[in-house]
């Protein structure tokens, strides 16, 4: 049995926006969840690895909400290698595919969008990127896919529909009636909305999403044109589902979508993504600059925009980490003030609206490096102390 103590935890993020802080300085993992959450009285000999973290912030590894990954960690879109390693310097542990549009000569009758789901699917399972959980393989919806195919790729593992709009399926009716053929069989859906982001997507409309009725509506601030302000406010009133905001996107929406959920008191419909690779580029500290964005001009707290991008999207994509919790997977990263920040501490950091430092990330339990190449160093430093047994 493997084990790992962290402890001097100054502040211990939940991941939970309605309880966003944990009791205790010290979290053991054993065999890569999260055993138990205490105080430092926890024994040392209990673990084959004891980190100190020196009184910095321990926080859920981040969920990126939004990506579009092709095979391995390779973007053909920026020509550009080991984004995904990257991003887990940005304190990223686990991606959500968007779908894999940018896929080279990427098909488009319905064996061909079956085959890429199923094969990126597959992919990503047996491959993690530095360390990264990416769930990939989101099928993308074309004209001529039947109930039967949702079956069979239901059958074959896939649970993800990517953004609805990106294939040939543009009428909001006939998407409805996909989408509810992937409900049916267990899929989590997403939608683009704004405006059109490739060659070949269309603008999408508050009234095509309400049709349509997709798990989350994906880049409400734009990917990268925003909709209209009004259009945003349609989905935070007449809606129930998620709503994300994106790195690549309008900060000026950003920022209404964001505060319209606050007031709602649903912030627990915000998650956030980096939507990545796109024209904008590859952004790794992509999600702690929204974080940092939406905690400094929008009135969400610190912690609050730490479960937007952590507790949220695994409640919604029903994901066994993004929480601090026993039984948890053990995906966590820790965080602190930059030097130089005015902010005391991590949070503080972010309400500034500094990137805050990572010091350590951690997946399954394991540490994936000690100081991101990535960030501004922090100002504590993760201790690590290997206990003779």
């Amino acid at each position: 049995m493997s084990s790992l103590l962290l402890r001097n935890i100054g502040c211990l993020i939940s991941g939970k926006v309605d309880k966003p802080y944990c009791e205790g300085d010290a979290v053991l993992i054993k065999d890569g969840l999260i055993a138990v959450i205490g105080g430092n009285s926890l024994a040392e000999s209990d673990a084959d690895l004891v980190v100190d973290v020196q009184g910095a912030t321990v926080a859920p590894g981040l969920i990126d909400s939004h990506v579009h990954p092709v095979l391995g960690d390779y973007t053909p879109r920026q020509k550009m290698l080991d984004f995904m390693e990257s991003s887990l310097h940005g304190g990223v542990t686990t991606m959500i595919s968007a779908g894999e549009p940018h896929t080279p000569g990427r098909p488009k009758d319905p064996a061909g969008t079956k085959a890429l789901a199923i094969l990126c699917h597959k992919s990503s399972r047996n491959y993690r990127p530095g360390g990264v959980k990416l769930h990939g393989g989101a099928l993308i919806l074309e004209k001529g896919l039947k109930e039967e195919d949702f079956a069979e790729l239901a059958g074959e593992g896939v649970w993800l529909v990517g953004e609805v709009g990106l294939g040939s399926v543009k009428d909001p009716e006939e998407a409805a009636q996909m989408v509810r053929w992937a409900h049916k069989y267990g899929m989590k859906v997403m939608m683009h909305t704004g405006g059109t982001s490739l060659p070949g997507s269309s603008v999408v409309t508050a009234g095509d999403v309400l049709t349509v009725q997709p798990d989350v509506a994906s880049h409400v601030n734009g990917g990268p044109t925003a909709p209209p302000l009004q259009e945003i406010e349609r989905l935070v009133t007449e809606a129930q589902m998620a709503l994300e905001i994106v790195h690549c996107g309008n900060p000026k929406a950003a920022d209404y979508a964001a505060r319209l959920l606050k007031e709602k008191g649903e912030l627990h419909r915000l998650v956030i993504g980096n939507d990545a690779p796109s024209g904008t580029g590859v952004i790794p500290l992509g999600i702690l600059r929204v974080m940092a964005q939406l905690s400094s001009m929008s009135g969400i707290s610190g912690a609050e925009v730490v479960a937007a991008a952590s507790g949220n999207t695994a409640a919604l994509y029903g994901l066994n980490t993004g929480v601090v919790e026993v039984g948890r997977e053990a995906d966590l990263v820790v965080l602190d003030a930059p030097m130089g920040s005015v902010g005391e501490d991590a949070l503080k950091a972010l309400e500034a609206g500094d990137v805050p430092a990572v010091g350590m990330v951690l997946v399954d339990g394991k540490v994936m490096f000690n100081i991101s190449r990535n960030t501004p160093p922090p100002k504590r430093k993760p201790v690590l102390k290997e206990m003779k047994k």
